[in-house]
């Protein structure tokens, strides 16, 4: 389940980054100026925003394994597309192809493993999970660098399929069924008005960075947007059996978790995008240099989970975890704020790269593990579908905030320390939100998802007396 699951999770996630690195060869390649190849990226994204809403109904209604596996697939084709596009206009639709796919699966995957891990097990799942959460976003601009630059941009697609086949061959003759679950009517009206009220808020933050927020079609997108998610909440709230089940928030640890999540995302993705931006343009460093550079990040991300999972969510239970992660996630972007616009040691932007890893994995294993403890199995597969929604959504949004602050407070095209340093500020700030949501979690509630003491021998000698 973990390996079909981690495989499709890290391409989708993988492809969020690592295309940007090669819309200049790709422009270049089609004979069009950059602004124009965007829509390579913003597509996948709005098929993405567009596609969850309905991963979760699709899950329960043809069962788990068919769903994930036909996703999987979906992205797969969607790639090998990409790689034979001849034009722009092929290519964005073939992006949207692999969006579609992309969006399916992280939904539905989560769902299955929701279902197939008892709850006291998912801290050690999570941490597998955090692999792809945590690696594919650093290792994008790397691997996407070196493939433009040794092979061909078309390598960046065609590198997926290989792994796409090879997941769907697994779960093929390994992954285990989960039947499908009763029939329910499919929620035709919170289906468009979700899917349009998402792809249209995850359009304008893709865009509004680059065209500018005052501009007439950001401006529509994001009112238009907002007024149809609005619409969409209140007409769920009516449903028996709703596509997006906002009644699930009423779960305050869910909706405590949940909110961690979706701002971590805003964080990490936002504080990688800034970092990214600092290596190249203060440090002058080739895209793929200042990938490499960042990625002791991801490392960091693999350590704090694997911490997590095997020790510090069990001594600290979920609240003081999640509040340490979230903590130590705004401390350390604030010492970035601080000491990166200057001409700092290498080995200090290493160092911090490494600790925010740390703490974000720590909020990774936290949220993927405490958020559903108090959501039915029946549940699952919308619960999933929201908690998605949150991350995909959050990670949009801390590109475009980033971006925003860099311009405005650089006060130009080319940001210098001071736009740096806002940037980092305004990121550490907001992901005090989510320390604040990590502090609603409740233990109790959470109790089940903490692993007794004789699941790992070294901690045996500390279960409490009888």
């Amino acid at each position: 389940m973990c390996v079909v699951y981690v495989a499709g999770l890290f391409l989708s996630t993988l492809d969020m980054t690592i295309v940007n690195v090669a819309l200049p060869t790709i422009g270049h390649a089609f004979d069009l100026p950059v602004t124009a190849v965007n829509a390579v990226s913003i597509s996948y994204l709005v098929s993405l925003a567009v596609s969850v809403p309905a991963s979760g109904w699709l899950g329960d209604r043809f069962g788990g394994k068919r769903t994930l596996l036909t996703a999987v697939a979906v992205f797969t084709a969607g790639s090998a597309l990409c790689g034979m596009a001849t034009g722009l206009t092929q290519l964005v639709l073939f992006r949207v192809i692999q969006g579609a796919g992309g969006g399916m699966l992280a939904s539905v995957g989560m769902a299955m493993l929701l279902r197939t891990f008892a709850p006291h097990e998912r801290v050690r799942a999570s941490a597998l999970l955090s692999i792809a959460n945590g690696l594919a976003p650093t290792m994008g601009p790397v691997l996407g660098g070196i493939l433009v630059t040794k092979v061909s941009w078309r390598a960046i697609f065609y590198v997926n399929v290989p792994v796409g086949l090879f997941a769907v061959a697994f779960g093929l003759l390994c992954l285990r069924d989960q039947p499908a679950r009763p029939a329910e009517r499919f929620d035709l009206s919170g289906f468009l008005l979700a899917a349009s009220g998402f792809g249209l808020l995850m359009y304008s933050v893709s865009v509004g960075p680059l065209q500018g927020w005052g501009t007439p079609p950001v401006v529509a997108a994001l009112v238009c947007g907002v007024l149809l998610v609005a619409a969409m909440a209140a007409v769920e709230l009516r449903v028996h059996t709703p596509m997006i089940d906002i009644r699930l928030l009423r779960d305050r640890l869910f909706a405590s978790g949940t909110a961690v999540m979706t701002v971590e995302s805003v964080t990490l993705l936002g504080a990688l995008f800034t970092l990214t931006l600092y290596l190249q343009n203060q440090r002058h460093m080739s895209p793929m240099m200042a990938g490499l550079t960042t990625f002791p990040e991801a490392l960091g991300v693999v350590t704090g989970s694997q911490l997590a999972s095997r020790l510090l969510y069990r001594k600290l239970r979920p609240r003081r975890h999640l509040m340490a992660g979230a903590g130590g996630t705004s401390l350390t972007i604030a010492v970035m704020a601080l000491v990166l616009p200057a001409d700092t040691s290498l080995g200090l932007v290493v160092s911090l790269l490494f600790c925010m890893g740390l703490t974000v994995g720590l909020v990774f294993v936290g949220t993927q593990s405490a958020s559903f403890a108090t959501v039915t199995s029946v549940s699952s597969g919308r619960a999933s579908t929201l908690f998605n929604v949150g991350r995909r959504l959050g990670g949009a949004s801390g590109v475009a905030v980033a971006a925003t602050v860099l311009v405005t407070a650089g006060a130009g095209r080319t940001p210098g320390p001071s736009g740096y340093r806002a940037a980092f500020l305004t990121l550490a700030a907001i992901n005090l939100l989510g320390l604040y949501a990590a502090t609603r979690v409740s233990d109790r509630e959470a109790a089940s998802t903490i692993p007794p003491f004789g699941d790992n021998p070294t901690m045996k000698e500390e279960e409490p007396q009888k």
